[in-house]
């Protein structure tokens, strides 16, 4: 183990996420099963709808809403990680009510297809259809169109930074921020952190390779759909909060996404955290995790006001 992996973290060294057709199936339909059992922690509501992806597949949305939502809230449109070919894990849910909770939003996670089966560009479009169904049923939801937030975490944070380069792009689906946590931002695989983390726990770089070619079997036309720091502009792209972890085959690619987007001349709260690994907010109890969660929830309360105070 690192020796900069804090304790909190050094029980979650023994764990790797599956990357072979025969784990991923098993692994898939036992999350999917604990699924049907997640429901809302006090003092918040769970719905469920379904969006339509652009080629007529229906997305499933699971909607987590404060008891007492405002009648035109804040919504987080939360795309989970998994390396594009897991579905969201229980923590996932357990971060989307503490969101919905402490930022006073509603939390839309949305349940979009997995590589292999579904490779480049289906889980995207999923992301970004669901988008649109917010923003188009945002009266019905009680959701102000101005306060509409994009975020996730990982492969979920790379989905999250395409969706909102591809929102700029459209013109007409504006967002007021981006939450990206340990984020994937670059196919290239050349950062320092990619090539000092080929063993670390639950997430390094060959199992990173793996990934890509599960998600990418034939070259893209458009690299910077898949790896957003390689897109061609990255000017008048929403408030952005970045958090990295400091023993990940990640973290480079992160501070570099985040950095790109300063001298893009967008704002940007880039949190580098320490003592961390892959996926570390999963051990909630801890009082690292517990101020990360506090620092996410305080800018995304932040966002939500600007953009309600502005005409």
């Amino acid at each position: 183990m690192d020796p900069r992996v804090h304790p909190d973290f050094q029980k979650l060294s023994h764990l790797s996420l599956p990357m072979h057709t025969t784990s991923l199936m098993a692994t898939n339909q036992f999350l999917r099963s604990y699924r049907k059992a997640v429901h809302p922690l006090p003092g918040t509501v769970m719905t469920l709808r379904r969006a339509v992806s652009r080629d007529g597949t229906l997305i499933p949305l699971r909607l987590f809403s404060p008891e007492k939502q405002e009648q035109s809230g804040a919504c987080l449109i939360y795309f989970h990680g998994g390396a594009f070919v897991l579905t969201a894990a229980p923590y996932h849910y357990k971060l989307a009510n503490l969101y919905a909770q402490q930022a006073n939003c509603t939390v839309v996670m949305v349940d979009y297809r997995l590589a292999p089966q579904h490779p480049f560009p289906q889980g995207l479009e999923d992301c970004f259809s669901a988008l649109e169904w917010v923003h188009h049923n945002a009266a019905l939801l009680g959701i102000d169109h101005r306060r509409i937030a994009v975020g996730g975490d990982s492969a979920g944070g790379n989905l999250a930074a395409v969706t909102a380069l591809l929102a700029r792009d459209e013109g007409t689906l504006p967002l007021c921020g981006q939450m990206l946590i340990y984020p994937v931002t670059d196919v290239r695989m050349e950062t320092p952190s990619m090539q000092e983390f080929p063993d670390s726990p639950v997430w390094n770089s060959r199992l990173t390779a793996k990934m890509w070619q599960m998600y990418l079997p034939h070259p893209v036309r458009r690299p910077w759909q898949v790896s957003p720091i390689e897109a061609p502009a990255l000017e008048d792209l929403p408030d952005t909060y970045l958090e990295t972890a400091e023993v990940d085959c990640l973290r480079d690619e992160g501070i570099a996404y985040g950095q790109s987007l300063l001298r893009a001349g967008n704002a940007v709260t880039l949190h580098q955290t320490k003592g961390t690994i892959h996926a570390f907010d999963m051990e909630l109890h801890s009082t690292i995790v517990q101020s990360c969660i506090a620092e996410r929830v305080a800018w995304l309360r932040d966002r939500f006001t600007l953009s309600e105070n502005q005409e």
